[in-house]
């Protein structure tokens, strides 16, 4: 639960200096790891995650996930805040 606070914080503090732009690049990056994921697993349960994410008594499980999909939110959003290249060309 500590974890998930702490990435909860971060994702706050993250989201209140980052700009409308800023938001939707983080939403695009987002969307294209879970774009890659489904190509390469299947398709995601999107009613068992909405469900899972909206738990009023989540388990152990749920919240260790929920903490792990922040900190890849934290990670992404917070490299576009401090300046990360969005488009490395390799």
């Amino acid at each position: 639960m500590y974890k998930l606070n702490q990435y909860l914080t971060l994702a706050n503090q993250l989201t209140s200096v980052a700009t409308k732009e800023e938001l939707a690049e983080c939403a695009r990056l987002l969307a294209i790891n879970v774009a890659h994921y489904q190509s390469v697993y299947g398709s995601l349960p999107l009613d068992e995650t909405l469900e899972m994410a909206y738990a009023e008594n989540p388990n152990q499980a749920q919240l260790d996930l929920v903490a792990s999909g922040l900190e890849t939110m934290v990670g992404v959003l917070g490299g576009i805040v401090q300046g990360f290249e969005t488009n490395p060309s390799h």
